[in-house]
């Protein structure tokens, strides 16, 4: 398993598909994730310490696991299939639950949650960016620097 960073969502063109980009810690690969928009606006809430009025579905499992005292101590990307990831929540006690990684994320970003991936994942669907192509990673991070929750709703 890799550490990695969540780098921010944006939305693919022209599919208009959100996706969640993340970047290995100590290494130079990236994983490209095609979320739903709901997920989308719940990971850039967190980003961006959004606190909404009334708790969304995140904040409220959020929630629900400080509640019971129980810790989520780590948020494993496991497997993919067919271009669909597979994500496990990992607590102090032991208990593992299956779950969406973009559920995961947007739940390990409220909770300052560590987020691994699997070497299998990133061996598979993890893209290598050489050096000389950072400046597009640099211009990838401006434009999630100024990306707001609204432009994951639908029109």
């Amino acid at each position: 398993m890799r550490e990695v960073d969540v780098l921010g969502v944006r939305v693919e063109m022209p599919s208009n598909q959100p996706i969640v980009l993340l970047r290995e810690v100590a290494g130079e690969r990236y994983l490209p994730i095609w979320i739903g928009a709901v997920e989308a606006t719940a990971i850039a809430f967190a980003q961006q310490g959004v606190v909404p009025p009334r708790p969304l579905t995140h904040d409220l499992l959020k929630d629900v696991v400080e509640a019971t005292g129980n810790e989520l101590t780590e948020v494993q990307i496991t497997s993919v299939t067919d271009r669909v990831f597979y994500a496990n929540l990992v607590f102090a006690s032991g208990v593992e639950v299956s779950a969406r990684p973009s559920d995961s994320i947007a739940l390990a970003l409220r909770t300052g949650t560590k987020i691994v991936v699997s070497d299998d994942v990133l061996d598979e669907a993890g893209l290598a960016v050489p050096a000389e192509q950072e400046d597009e990673i640099e211009k990838f991070r401006e434009f999630l620097d100024e990306i707001t929750p609204e432009d994951f709703e639908s029109h």
